[in-house]
């Protein structure tokens, strides 16, 4: 029972283990200001909102279209030039920002 959760805690530090810096992540997020919109919500269909998103879910996100594990013909192009620390900067603004969920109707 230990280790299993021994595992589960080694995978999560390196997630955890680079804070991001929001306020240079809002800078960097001028690249993603055309799908994403500046406020995290997308301009485009096609593009997810990013605005209060999880911020280890935006590290993975990043970290896997820059690494190509996963596919999308603009971010992987967009992600690949990312370093560890925009990543992380990015993630902080983008999960940072607040939002409003308003229940139907």
């Amino acid at each position: 029972m230990i280790r299993p959760l021994l595992v589960l805690i080694a995978t999560l530090i390196p997630l955890s283990a680079q804070a991001g810096d929001a306020t240079a992540g809002r800078k960097r997020a001028s690249a993603c200001q055309t799908c994403h919109g500046m406020d995290g919500l997308s301009k485009l269909p096609e593009a997810p909102n990013l605005a209060g998103q999880v911020e280890p879910y935006l590290v993975k996100a990043l970290s896997e279209y820059r690494d190509g594990k996963r596919q999308n013909e603009i971010m992987n192009v967009v992600a690949k030039e990312l370093t560890d620390a925009d990543i992380a900067n990015l993630a902080a603004y983008y999960s940072g920002i607040q939002i409003d969920v308003l229940p139907p109707g």
